[in-house]
């Protein structure tokens, strides 16, 4: 796991070089919306890109996570089916579906049942290198979504600006992040973590609680400014030593948003809670929000080492799947 972290911005510009050398299926009708459907690491890079182009997509974006396809999908739906595995069954009921309604389909996979069911129906895919574990491969799902969705015109070609940007600033404050992440994991050592960030970032908090939960095998819970001060801010009226959080910020963030965060903070510092800020560094949405997620990495695999675990353990997911392989779902035989 420590040289799958490492190697992130490897495998980011990896990622480049294949949607380069990557061919798609031009289409003449015209596409009206766009539904992106996959579960864990696969489904979190919809989220992750969806807020990231919020402000340039063209189209409507759902992000999909479940065996079904939202009813308004028609013929003019560009629908991404991602599953790493290619063995995903929530995604593969999801993209029979999509395939009885005729939508403009691409799927992202390294290969199983997605990939020879793609090769038969002749629906364009686009291979990606086997990586273990999967959620290893969170670079090379945000990448090939923003290039589908550039191909389709959904989005201009400036996502590759940002995407060279993020590189060059991760490598040059790599050890900076390991060492904050690592101060990170001892602040979160035998503690509830409770992620906060902005509206737009939400997808970066919870890539970082699910890379908890697998890495570190923590339970923790994410939340966002402003909706949070409406509702979750009265829930610290009680002390509670059990809570480490940390906020995601930027410099960037709207200027009342942050007031509203420096307000909380001091609020929730008079009760005696633990809080870290973690300021994300880049100038694009995109850039910052890759700059966290290998933070959060980082700090998902230190944890585990100061729990004593094995981060690449997922034994209980594991036991889920193959007790569902024992009962046949004929909507998967199709």
């Amino acid at each position: 796991m420590e040289t799958l972290i490492s190697n992130f911005t490897k495998q980011v510009g990896q990622s480049l070089e294949i949607s380069t050398n990557s061919w798609l299926s031009p289409v003449k009708r015209k596409i009206k919306s766009v539904v992106i459907t996959g579960m864990g690491t696969a489904g979190i890079g919809g989220n992750i890109v969806s807020e990231a182009i919020a402000s340039e997509a063209k189209y409507p974006i759902i992000i999909n996570k479940d065996y079904s396809i939202p009813n308004f999908v028609t013929k003019n739906t560009l629908v991404i089916v991602c599953s790493y595995s290619g063995n995903t069954e929530e995604t593969l009921v999801a993209l029979n579906e999509a395939i009885l309604k005729g939508c403009v389909i691409v799927c992202i996979t390294s290969g199983g049942k997605m990939e020879e069911l793609a090769l038969k129906k002749g629906i364009d895919v686009i291979l990606l290198p086997k990586v273990m574990p999967s959620r290893s491969s969170i670079s090379y799902s945000i990448i090939q979504l923003l290039f589908i969705l550039n191909f389709y015109s959904v989005i201009s070609a400036n996502y590759k600006i940002s995407v060279l940007q993020a590189i060059k600033t991760i490598d040059s404050e790599e050890q900076n992040i390991m060492n904050e992440a690592k101060e990170a994991a001892s602040f979160l050592f035998n503690k509830l973590p409770i992620i906060y960030t902005v509206t737009g970032m939400a997808s970066v908090a919870l890539r970082f609680c699910q890379q908890l939960n697998e890495n570190s095998k923590t339970l923790c819970w994410y939340n966002v400014f402003p909706e949070l001060n409406h509702n979750e801010l009265q829930g610290w009226d009680q002390k509670n030593n059990n809570f480490a959080l940390i906020i995601f910020r930027s410099e960037h963030d709207y200027p009342r948003t942050s007031k509203r965060i420096d307000i909380s903070t001091e609020i929730i510092d008079d009760l005696d809670a633990s809080i870290k800020e973690v300021y994300a560094k880049g100038n694009s949405p995109l850039e910052r929000m890759l700059y966290l997620i290998h933070w959060g990495d980082w700090a998902s695999f230190y944890l585990a080492e100061l729990k004593g675990i094995d981060s690449k353990d997922i034994r209980l997911i594991s036991y889920l799947k193959w007790e569902l392989s024992k009962v046949k779902d004929t909507l998967l035989l199709k």
